[in-house]
Parts: C-alpha cells; sequence; structure tokens
C-alpha cells in the first residue's frame, strides 16, 4: 500500500470544486432507464451511452472521476480506446463499483445486506491493471417499522470496511457508501438519527479495519424526509440537519464527502448541497461535494432517446448539470448561475469543441 498516492489520489478526487460522475449503473437498473425513454436496451446502446457521456467537451472542468461499471471499463470507445483510458486523457480518474448489489437479508425482513467480498482482492488487482485508480461500494439502509436493524447495520458497516481495507492494499482509493434510502414517510429527525447510527458504526468498523482515513471518500446520503413524509423541510432545514450530523458522526481526517443523489432532481440535489457549503463554509472540517447519476444523467437520457442526432444535445445537457453542480460545491450556485449556464452552455461546448480540434 502506497499511503501518499491513496491520499493524493482522494485529496485530488474533491480539488477545485470537482466532484464525481456515477455512470455505474448495473446492466438491470440501466436496462429500465433505457426503457423509460425508448433506448434499445442492448450491450451496443450502454457502450453508446457512455461514450456520449465521456466524449462531452469540458466534462473535465467540473468532473474529477467517473465511476465505471465492470461492462463499461471492459468497453472501448469507436476509436478503440477503453474508456478508463480516454477518461484519464482528459483529466478525469477513472472508478469502479465492485459491489455485487444489495441482497434480501436472511432472517431480517425487509433489509438488505450488499455482497461482493468473495473473489474481490482478484477483482481489485484486474481493475487497477485495467486502469481504475478507486472502487465503490454501496450498503442500504431502508427506514420503516423497527428497521434498519442493529444486525443489519453492524453486517453492512462490516462489509464496507472489509471491502475499503481490501481497496487500499491494492492501492485504489475506496469510496463507501452507506445510503439510507429516501422511500417512506419518516422525517427529517428520524433520517437524521438513522443515519448517524449507521455512519458511527461504519466509522467503528473503518477503524477496527485498519482503514486509513485519509486515503478514502465518504458517499452518503444528504438528511432528508421520506418521499412521502406529509412535511417536506426547506433547504436550509436540509442542510442544518445534514451538515450537523455528518459533524457529529464523520472524523476530520476524511479528506471529501461526495453526496449521492438518491432520487433527488438535478436542480434540487444542486441547491441543497449549495446551502450547505454556503452556511457552512467556516466550520466545514471536509470538502462537501458530489458524485451524482441520475440528477446529472436524466436531463440528457430524456434528450437523447438512443439518437445519434441528439447527442450533442444531450451532451450540453450533461456539461451544464455538470458545471452547476460545481458552482454548489464552490458555494456559488444560485437561480441565475442555473440560467447563465444555460445560455452559456452551447457557446462553451462549441469553444471546447474546437479547442479540442485545434490540438
Amino acid at each position: 500500500m502506497n499511503t501518499q498516492i491513496l491520499e493524493a489520489t482522494a485529496k485530488l478526487m474533491v480539488a477545485d470544486g470537482k466532484g464525481l460522475l456515477a455512470i455505474d449503473e448495473s446492466t438491470g437498473t440501466c436496462n429500465k432507464r433505457f426503457a423509460k425513454w425508448q433506448i434499445p436496451q442492448t450491450a451496443e446502446a450502454h457502450r453508446q451511452y457512455r461514450e456520449l457521456i465521456v466524449n462531452t467537451p469540458g466534462l473535465h472542468e467540473s468532473i474529477s472521476g467517473a465511476i465505471l461499471y465492470d461492462e463499461t471499463i471492459r468497453q472501448k470507445k469507436d476509436d478503440g480506446a477503453p474508456f478508463a483510458r480516454a477518461l484519464a486523457a482528459i483529466g478525469i480518474i477513472p472508478g469502479i463499483k465492485v459491489d455485487l448489489g444489495a441482497k434480501e437479508m436472511a432472517s431480517f425482513p425487509g433489509e438488505k445486506v450488499t455482497e461482493g467480498l468473495d473473489g474481490l482482492r482478484a477483482r481489485l488487482t484486474e481493475y487497477l491493471e485495467m486502469g481504475a485508480r478507486f472502487a465503490k461500494w454501496r450498503a442500504v439502509f431502508a427506514i420503516g417499522d423497527g428497521i434498519p436493524s442493529h444486525g443489519c447495520i453492524e453486517a453492512n458497516a462490516h462489509a464496507l470496511a472489509r471491502y475499503a481495507g481490501l481497496c487500499q492494499e491494492a492501492g485504489l482509493v475506496p469510496v463507501v457508501e452507506p445510503e439510507v434510502l429516501m422511500e417512506g414517510d419518516h422525517t427529517l429527525e428520524v433520517c437524521s438519527e438513522v443515519t448517524e447510527r449507521v455512519l458511527r458504526t461504519v466509522f467503528r468498523e473503518l477503524y477496527s479495519q485498519r482503514v486509513k482515513l485519509e486515503g478514502m471518500i465518504l458517499k452518503p446520503n444528504m438528511v432528508l424526509p421520506g418521499l412521502t413524509c406529509p412535511r417536506q423541510n426547506t433547504v436550509e432545514e436540509v442542510a442544518d440537519a445534514t451538515v450537523g450530523c455528518l459533524l457529529r458522526s464523520v472524523p476530520a481526517a476524511v479528506p471529501g464527502v461526495v453526496f449521492l443523489s438518491g432520487g433527488q432532481s438535478g436542480e434540487l440535489a444542486s441547491v441543497r448541497l449549495n446551502a450547505m457549503n454556503v452556511r457552512y463554509k467556516s466550520r466545514l472540517l471536509w470538502e462537501l461535494s458530489f458524485s451524482f447519476g441520475r440528477a446529472i444523467q436524466e436531463p440528457a437520457l430524456e434528450i437523447w432517446h438512443g439518437e445519434q442526432a441528439n447527442v450533442i444535445p444531450a451532451q450540453e445537457a450533461i456539461y451544464h448539470r455538470a458545471k452547476c453542480d460545481r458552482a454548489a460545491h464552490l458555494g456559488k450556485y444560485d437561480g441565475a448561475v442555473e440560467a447563465d449556464h444555460r445560455e452559456s452552455a452551447t457557446h462553451d461546448m462549441a469553444t471546447n469543441a474546437y479547442a479540442g480540434s485545434a490540438k
């Protein structure tokens, strides 16, 4: 383990206002999103879409790293360049999702445990050779009657810590993702209590497994009321609850916290992230950034529809949302910025495309 490289990579992943782009949807999840927009559900369609994203001019201005899926890291662009190599060539750090999904947990109705530790050491070595420099593992926690249970939290926290230790052994920065799900009618206060309990357990296990906190990234949920909760809290209340929860449970040694979008709209995710960075700028112990998937991709999918003629406007949508999220990381996002970005997106992308062709 080269701790200096791990630390340097982790810091770079959240530097200069940038964040991560999650394009690591499993085959099943990707097909569901494609079906929504009548896009063919094939490996080639997946490849074409990922190439659309990787080829987005100016993407590196806002995105520091991209999380790939096993299918994607093995695929190539039309010019023959593997996706991991193509990302690295434009200054975006390639990453890889390594868990095998959340499965029903035996004897724990309504709860899940993430699998994938068997054979992980060998898979990490292979992914490193393919160009990955960080990895991601997701655990999920539903809120309901009596859940999440102590047993579910402990099992998933232990798996996250085992995964993180194996990553650092292999020379990969682990992105640790404990997600408290938005589904349900629970209040903001309940989400805060559960999220804090989960994070405290996760970090206890990370310490137990001797994971170097300076060489990892945390990817949690924002503290939010359930989707069907009668009271949907203000942006400021969400910011206060989320940062307060993190300050009570995340050690200062962690270089960055990158939020998942969890089904929030692109604009709402940006607004909430921006509020945290504005209201708590002087008190933050870590960079507060983003690792969004749907919040960046959904507008592009709606535009693309699998049609080559729609590639450029779809790329403009990706560029726009990523740029807005960088502004939120810097605490400079507002309605005017959103509008300005929309108006300037086409001009900026045209300039970037011209500059790239002139090299």
